[in-house]
């Protein structure tokens, strides 16, 4: 890993991408790296856009403002790509990791990647529907990202998911988001 990787997440309120944001950063703090995971709200209710930012390193952080070059972005509800630019400020390398069932070429041309950039996606509510019972895309967005960033291994990442979950949540709901974080780390596709 580079010494420094800085993550944006796209969101809408409700989808739970603050919380995918933070279990990310605890993933990787239980791995020995420092993290920061905050969110950026507009309006504060359910369906309004929303931002959340992780920053891994290797080194002690000291920069606390909005992630302006991403080299990771989620996109957890990709109706947000047909009204802001998600790719803004992104690096010439960046991997960009889209919620959609959509035609992966699609969202290539959509998000206008550079030949340098890679596109990924994964139909992250289906899962959520098909685990939970729930349009609730973070979990299977978490296995994506630890799939194409090699953050953490995926029995790393289950570990921490179960962890925070398991504070708040029943056993049911706990065993859906598992699964549904599995499925995302299996079911992501490169275009």
């Amino acid at each position: 890993m580079a010494d420094l990787l800085e993550i944006r997440w796209h969101g809408r309120g409700g989808q739970g991408t603050v919380t995918a944001a933070k279990v990310l950063a605890d993933a990787c703090l239980s791995g020995g790296r420092h993290v920061q995971a905050f969110p950026e709200y507009g309006p504060e209710r359910a369906g309004a856009p929303l931002r959340a930012y992780n920053r891994i390193s290797s080194k002690e952080l000291r920069m606390h403002c909005p992630v302006l070059r991403p080299k990771v972005v989620s996109v957890v509800d990709a109706t947000l790509l047909d009204s802001i630019n998600v790719g803004d400020g992104a690096t010439g390398d960046a991997i960009f990791v889209v919620n959609t069932s959509r035609d992966p070429k699609e969202i290539r041309a959509k998000l206008s990647a550079g030949s340098g950039q890679k596109v990924y996606t994964v139909d992250a509510t289906k899962i959520a529907m098909d685990c939970i019972g729930r349009a609730l895309p973070n979990a299977p967005m978490l296995g994506a990202i630890c799939k194409v960033t090699g953050l953490v291994s995926l029995d790393h990442l289950l570990d921490d998911v179960k962890k925070s979950f398991g504070k708040k949540f029943s056993q049911k709901i706990i065993d859906g988001n598992l699964e549904a974080t599995r499925r995302g780390y299996e079911e992501v596709r490169e275009i």
